[in-house]
């Protein structure tokens, strides 16, 4: 008997959201090879920054994911309150930066 994924708030664009992710992982790379050749600091920190951008961005599709899908769901399963305290757990998380 196979299991199937369970359904989550970005399958849907589960495909854009991969493809977002390895733009985000190369452009890591990329920062790294601007360390190895010893690249201007602010320019290696404008770069982290856009890392930083693109990365809040992901972060803020999975939350309307999350909160238009699984909550929805968690909500009819009578576990609002549970889910809206673990959802803003995580927001509390994302803002909390250096």
């Amino acid at each position: 008997m196979s299991k199937t994924a369970p359904t989550r708030g970005y399958t849907a664009s589960k495909g854009d959201l991969q493809a977002r992710l390895r733009r985000i992982e190369g452009q890591v790379r990329g920062i790294e090879r601007m360390v190895d050749e010893d690249r201007y600091c602010i320019d290696v920190l404008t770069q982290i920054s856009a890392i930083q951008a693109a990365l809040d961005k992901v972060a803020l599709g999975l939350l309307d994911g999350h909160a238009r899908h699984c909550m929805h769901e968690g909500a009819a399963e009578g576990r609002a309150d549970e889910m809206a305290n673990e959802m803003m757990a995580a927001i509390g998380r994302l803002m909390k930066r250096g």
